[in-house]
């Protein structure tokens, strides 16, 4: 699977399972009810796929000018480093106006959601990555061939 039929395919399931697990970790840190960190995690979903879309274009264009092929631990754990990191700039301030709470308590509590996020984004890769197959900007010439349609 390639092209804007994977991105929606990954980016519905990612930030699918992503909604459900924000929603009860920004509960049990806030205090506020499932229902407005329910409404706040669909927020941040709404960021996150923009930022997503934005994050996962430019880095497989870069990608696909890289001499060695692949997706090793090393480039998932840039990807996974890269994405969450530019995440918590647009986050953190919304974190704080929803909640009340000052930039820096706002930073803490995404960072409390970032520790899981990168273990998450890490493990979804991998495994999306296994079930779809690589994109084309990381298929290496004798497993392209071989990747499930």
């Amino acid at each position: 699977m390639q092209g804007i039929k994977r991105r929606v395919v990954y980016i519905t399931l990612y930030e699918g399972i992503a909604i459900v697990a924000a929603s009860v970790g920004l509960a049990l840190m806030s205090g506020q009810g499932l229902g407005h960190s329910g409404a706040l995690a669909m927020v941040a979903s709404v960021i996150a796929v923009l930022w997503n879309l934005a994050f996962n274009a430019l880095f497989e264009r870069w990608e696909s000018r890289q001499a060695v092929r692949g997706r090793s631990v090393k480039r998932r754990i840039a990807h996974a480093v890269g994405f969450e990191g530019g995440l918590i700039a647009f986050l953190v301030p919304v974190f704080a106006w929803a909640l009340g709470v000052s930039l820096l308590e706002a930073l803490v509590m995404d960072l409390g959601l970032v520790v899981f996020f990168l273990v998450y984004t890490f493990v979804f890769n991998w495994g999306f990555d296994t079930v779809f197959g690589l994109p084309t900007s990381a298929a290496t010439p004798s497993t392209s061939a071989a990747q499930p349609a």
